[in-house]
């Protein structure tokens, strides 16, 4: 386990990283974590007093890491860029979970599960998560059967969500 207190950041223009806030874990911390890693990898812990985990912190190829802080967590740490923080964290080993439903209707189309194995655990919870924060089952059936299609087209998570705005956009 780490501590240690940071200020939180924000990118300006940076490839896809441009506009995230976050914080940094310098490398001589990532390192206490996971000696000698380069690669992502989940934690869990707490910021300020706010508990997480299943976070990935990205490394940004000089030996530190960052933790992107997303619009539902600074809503939770009541924090944004220029504040700061105290974090704890350790490596999270639990297992990722997924959406129970997407999972059934997975074993159903070979093609889909296939792929969906094949993709970044961070990408298939992209798809879980949206699954599972349908507010009515009939919503929920509709995203399942929007994600088993692109699966099967071996669409990542974004690539679905704007090939299907711009399909109905068409029919406005």
């Amino acid at each position: 386990m780490i501590q240690f207190n940071t200020t939180i950041q924000k990118f300006g223009t940076l490839g896809e990283k441009t506009g995230w806030t976050y914080i940094l874990i310098p490398e001589a911390l990532a390192l206490e974590l996971k000696p000698g890693n380069k690669q992502s990898f989940r934690v869990k812990g707490k910021l300020d007093q706010w508990a997480f985990k299943q976070l990935a912190l990205i490394p940004m190829g000089d030996g530190d890491f960052i933790l992107a802080l997303n619009a539902e967590i600074r809503k939770q740490i009541k924090k944004n860029k220029g504040a700061t923080i105290s974090v704890q964290m350790a490596i999270d080993k639990s297992e990722i979970e997924l959406s129970t439903d997407l999972m059934l209707c997975l074993e159903d189309d070979p093609a889909a599960k296939a792929y969906f194995n094949k993709i970044p655990g961070s990408h298939q919870k992209y798809y879980s998560r949206w699954i599972d924060s349908a507010k009515t089952d009939e919503t929920k059936a509709k995203r399942i059967a929007l994600a088993l299609k692109a699966l099967a087209r071996q669409m990542d998570y974004g690539s679905m969500i704007r090939e299907d705005k711009d399909e109905r956009e068409k029919f406005k």
